[in-house]
């Protein structure tokens, strides 16, 4: 909003002019003399609050000696500082100008006025005058008073910027950009970045130490330089940081999961979680940070170790879990990261994350480009029609036209639109299902000839719909859906309950046999999975072709006698079970799958066993984990025999967590620091209510455009509940400017060792 000068004939405004803009006064004298001398009669009857808070003299008023101009973005009034200059007849040849009423002054004032301002600007020398006979007495009084004002001026100094710490916090929290538009426009027009609204409307509800310290500051130009917004938002997440790995280093073990990168301002940052138990054995994630993406995998593995340790104090002798979810972009930096984290730390298992279905783990690191646009034509589509309950409402009801004939099927796929399908483990064969009913509906969409839908709708629409009545989209879900069938089951198991999870652990070698016959095997598979394609395809209308970016690239190379089904074996079929089957060996290491056999100490999963589990050669790994590792084989066949004689109205144990909540798991101090261990694995199932921290970052890139995103801000804005100490912020953040003056000070040819 612009501020409009008080002047009378004066039409300048904030937005308009490169001018300087004061607020008046609150100190009453001086409010009566701004007053006096604007000559308008309306401001009389006004408080120094009401004054102060609505109504504003542009420079052009002052004289140039009561004006400081400490930098060109930098404009303070003098504290004495009177308003002098001002056009009290411009308005007398245009009646109709005048808007502003001007109150007529009498001779006396006038002279008034004019001695007013010759006092204004006669330099107040007089009043440093000094008795040489008394210069000792006085100089020790100056001392005395400068040593009081400081400490004074040091208190009112911390108080600012806990004012500027306390808007900050809350704009993190709301996710209100700091910048929202830019402070200057290309066309020099004043515009008040958010930062700068907010400590305006906090000085004008009353903020007196805000007041203070930016009444003599023109309004319209920069309280707080972006160097110090950046520090601060730079303290905010370090002590918030602190609070979070503070529970970390007191539960020991930990778990690190790093997700797919997030574009913030034009670069690429991967969000990093830590996974722990807390205090009373709950499991929790919290979000930690982000890491900078660079070009060079090498150098990417050694910032990230760089920063877990040093930057971020993370001992990573006690990581014992690692998963990476990444897409193609990534997927290859990422292994190097994985390998050098693995090496340096052999005691860490590399494993998938319970957040993510392994079906799109799988997909999403594929080495074929197809598969990523697909995932991407997915994804786009579950947000469209999310987007308004109006489109859920048009595909629901095609959906039931389409399936009369099979109305229980037809329902099924209504209540599974309602979730996140696009990050199911059955994605594919969820999308192969809905593709008639999502291109009717899209074409209707599109084709909106009673105006239901807005432009921007129907044009998003016609380009779904031009997606999915691709052949190339056709070709590949079909043969994703196929590839991927193999690991359907084994993967839902993995987000399942505890003892799916153990039965999952031990059914990987059936999954990789199948995966190696249909290897073997491919062009049988490939030639039924193209027929599907061919033929779903044919149902809906859609020409078999090669894609068009193919034929464009490959022209001169293309042989007469390719034919669509032999590209799609060679450049899709062939390279995803390839990838399937070396992702599962990289992913379900000897170790890992030791680890979640180590799942049998779970009572439930125990007893399915009939009690007759040996759990100490797949505990070898955590035995340096154990406070007695020799007592273990000990512990563990009174653990067994403690859950096979229980009562009978004793239920067994069914996770991890039911049995660290026992009373009695202090008994078995061996069983309980494995179980501590295991729960921290990332692959392990956790409550939806433990991802908030995942799902609010999600929200935060879901609303926030890109150029508006910080790592700052989405940090604060992800960890707003998380108790902080702002004192502890003032006074960081005070110590750190005080420690860059002091260096700033030193002469550049001076040695800093010697300071």
């Amino acid at each position: 909003m612009p501020n409009f000068c008080a002047a009378p004939n004066c039409t300048r405004k904030s937005t308009q002019s490169d001018l300087a803009f004061f607020r008046f006064p609150r100190d009453p004298g001086r409010c009566q003399k701004w007053v006096e001398n604007c000559r308008r009669s309306d401001l009389e009857d006004k408080t120094p609050d009401q004054l102060n808070k609505h109504y504003r003299l542009c420079a052009q008023h002052f004289e140039d000696s009561m004006i400081c101009r400490s930098s060109p973005y930098r404009t303070v009034l003098r504290e004495n500082a009177i308003p002098t200059i001002f056009d009290l007849t411009s308005h007398l040849g245009n009646p109709g100008r005048q808007r502003k009423r001007i109150k007529e002054l009498s001779e006396e004032e006038i002279r008034t006025l004019k001695e007013r301002k010759l006092d204004a600007v006669v330099p107040e020398q007089e009043n440093h005058q000094t008795n040489n006979n008394d210069t000792d007495i006085q100089l020790v009084e100056i001392d005395q008073t400068d040593n009081m004002a400081l400490t004074t001026e040091e208190k009112e100094y911390k108080d600012y910027i806990k004012s500027l710490f306390e808007t900050v916090l809350l704009m993190g929290k709301q996710n209100v950009s700091l910048e929202g538009r830019n402070c200057k426009t290309p066309e020099g027009i004043y515009s008040p970045d958010n930062f700068q609204a907010l400590l305006e409307y906090r000085i004008n509800s009353g903020d007196d130490v805000l007041r203070r310290r930016f009444e003599m500051l023109a309004v319209n130009q920069e309280y707080c330089s972006r160097l110090q917004q950046e520090q601060i938002l730079e303290v905010c997440e370090s002590c918030i940081r602190e609070e979070v790995l503070h529970e970390v280093w007191n539960s020991q073990f930990f778990s690190i999961l790093c997700e797919d990168a997030v574009d913030l301002a034009g670069e690429e940052h991967i969000p990093v979680f830590i996974r722990h138990i807390d205090n009373t054995y709950n499991l929790r994630e919290e979000f930690i940070g982000f890491l900078p993406c660079v070009a060079d995998a090498e150098e990417l593995a050694i910032n990230f170790l760089l920063t877990l340790t040093e930057k971020w104090g993370l001992n990573m002798e006690f990581c014992r879990g690692l998963s990476c979810n990444a897409s193609r972009k990534f997927s290859a930096k990422m292994k190097v990261v994985t390998s050098r984290l693995l090496q340096k730390y052999p005691q860490t298992t590399y494993t998938l994350s319970s957040s993510c279905a392994l079906n799109l783990w799988l997909s999403k690191s594929t080495p074929v480009s197809g598969v990523s646009v697909v995932l991407g034509i997915l994804k786009d589509i579950c947000l469209f029609f999310k987007s308004s309950p109006q489109l859920q409402e048009e595909l629901e009801g095609t959906i039931t036209s389409l399936f009369r004939d099979n109305v229980e099927k037809g329902s099924e796929l209504v209540e599974v639109l309602k979730s996140d399908w696009a990050s199911r483990h059955d994605a594919f064969e969820i999308i192969v299902t809905l593709l008639h009913s999502l291109i009717v509906c899209l074409d209707k969409v599109a084709c909106d000839d009673g105006c239901r839908w807005d432009a921007k709708i129907s044009s998003h629409a016609f380009i779904l719909s031009s997606a999915l009545t691709d052949f190339d989209f056709v070709a590949t879900v079909v043969i994703l859906k196929n590839a991927l069938s193999f690991t359907r089951a084994f993967g839902k198991n993995l987000q399942s309950s505890t003892s799916d999870v153990f039965s999952a652990a031990n059914s990987l070698t059936a999954v990789l046999h199948a995966l190696n016959e249909v290897m073997d095997n491919i062009e049988v598979y490939h030639e039924f999975w193209f027929e599907e394609a061919t033929n779903l395809a044919g149902k809906l209308h859609i020409p078999v072709k090669l894609p068009g970016q193919f034929r464009e690239c490959n022209t001169a190379n293309l042989h007469h006698d390719l034919t669509s089904e032999n590209f799609y074996k060679d450049a899709l079929s062939i390279p995803t079970i390839q990838h399937i089957i070396q992702g599962l060996k990289d992913i379900f290491s000897e170790q890992h799958i030791k680890a979640l056999k180590c799942l049998s100490l779970v009572p439930f999963v125990m007893g399915q066993l009939k009690f007759g589990t040996s759990e100490e050669h797949n505990a070898d790994k955590y035995k340096s984990d154990l406070p007695n590792p020799d007592t273990l084989s000990a512990e563990l066949h009174c653990w067994r025999v403690k859950w096979k004689h229980r009562g009978k109205d004793v239920e067994l144990p069914t996770t991890i967590f039911d049995s660290l909540q026992l009373p009695d798991i202090k008994f078995f101090p061996n069983v309980q620091a494995l179980l501590k261990v295991l729960s921290v694995l990332p692959i392990v199932t956790m409550e939806s209510k433990c991802e908030m921290s995942r799902k609010r970052l999600s929200f935060y890139v879901e609303k926030t455009p890109k150029e508006q995103r910080s790592s700052h801000m989405a940090f604060l804005n992800v960890n707003y509940d998380t108790k902080h100490d702002l004192d502890l912020m003032v006074d960081t953040y005070m110590k750190a400017v005080e420690s860059k003056d002091k260096l700033d000070s030193i002469p550049q040819d001076t040695d800093i060792t010697e300071v």
